[in-house]
């Protein structure tokens, strides 16, 4: 192998105000040495990943980061790439790796940062979707901030996405009635015919909170789970429906991220229902649970090799394309979880 490699990366160069975009990030290439120090490990990036967390890193108030993405710095992303060369036994080269690499096209990392795969289990790219952080913060999310019970309504927002459509399946699979809410027709026919779920809603189709809460509330009788990844107007929609003892996991507010973090909207005015019915609300974060990744890993990986899991994945080919798909994340139609492959 040669003594050094160009390294082809996004740096990300402007704050947003609003809606992020190709405009905030310069694409550089820099050399890349390829002599390998102990314990290091070589990777050439094939998947990358691309998250709403993503804006909200970029927000110049506290998030739960204390400082914001630092200019002038690779995107971090995560990446699923091909082992180029290796200096520990455990990993060799061809090999399936997973890590936070960031938006570039190679990395010289230690192997502790990595997570080998295997592509006789599941596709490689699984690693950042359904088996990787949005199949982690599905699963633990519903099932220990949510506590789902078998025959309780649980309502998913922005249920076609990443993790919206894994929480409407695990749901379903906990004997749960279900509602997913998501944007056209289009996703809703989806929802419910491959998916499975009880009933979907599309929120355009509703001029405003209170014709978009009577249709929920028609179906659904009342919510005893609400999975929120969207926050907003649709959020004022739910709240009022909950029943007694009902959880609220706050796992996004995508409906607020471009413009809305710096300088948000005031919330709903929700408070006086929580107290009626006792409910609690409570946010969560899929770095929590990090550390239980084999956990999932266990639970989730049969039922996807069994098929008991539709997983869909819209992919996207081009390094160079990365930053417009990020934009298109908050501005376009999409289902599952959004990818960027090498050509």
């Amino acid at each position: 192998m040669d003594a050094q490699l160009n390294n082809r990366q996004w740096l990300y160069r402007r704050h947003p105000e609003g809606l992020v975009g190709p405009e905030h990030y310069e694409l550089v290439t820099m050399p890349l040495a390829t002599a390998l120090s102990a314990g290091e490990v070589l990777v050439e990036a094939r998947y990358w990943s691309v998250d709403p967390y993503m804006r909200i890193n970029q927000s110049l108030k506290p998030t739960y980061n204390e400082l914001p993405h630092a200019l002038d710095t690779v995107q971090t992303a995560g990446v699923v790439g091909r082992v180029l060369a290796s200096s520990v036994p455990g990993l060799t080269e061809g090999d399936w790796v997973e890590g936070m690499l960031g938006w570039q096209t190679h990395a010289r990392v230690h192997h502790s940062v990595l997570r080998r795969l295997d592509p006789a289990l599941a596709p490689p790219s699984t690693a950042i979707g359904v088996l990787g952080m949005p199949g982690r913060t599905a699963w633990f999310g519903l099932m220990e901030s949510g506590a789902p019970k078998a025959g309780e309504v649980v309502v998913v927002s922005g249920a076609a996405g990443a993790v919206g459509s894994l929480v409407a399946q695990f749901a379903l699979k906990n004997g749960c009635r279900v509602l997913g809410i998501a944007g056209g027709a289009a996703k809703c026919e989806w929802l419910r015919s491959r998916l499975g779920l009880t009933w979907a809603v599309d929120y355009k189709a509703h001029a405003d909170t209170a014709s978009l809460a009577e249709e929920i509330k028609a179906l659904t009788g009342g919510v005893d789970v609400y999975f929120d990844n969207v926050g907003g107007w649709i959020t004022d929609a739910v709240i009022p429906l909950i029943n007694r003892r009902a959880r609220i996991v706050i796992c996004g507010a995508i409906s607020q991220y471009s413009g809305g973090l710096d300088t948000p909207e005031l919330g709903p005015r929700f408070l006086h229902h929580m107290l009626y019915q006792r409910a609690t609300i409570q946010g969560m974060l899929a770095r929590d649970y990090l550390h239980r990744m084999d956990e999932m890993l266990r639970v989730v990986g049969p039922m996807l090799q069994r098929g008991e899991i539709v997983f869909e994945e819209t992919v996207v080919k081009g390094f160079e394309n990365l930053p417009a798909t990020l934009q298109s994340l908050f501005t376009s139609d999409h289902r599952g979880k959004l990818i960027v492959a090498a050509e």
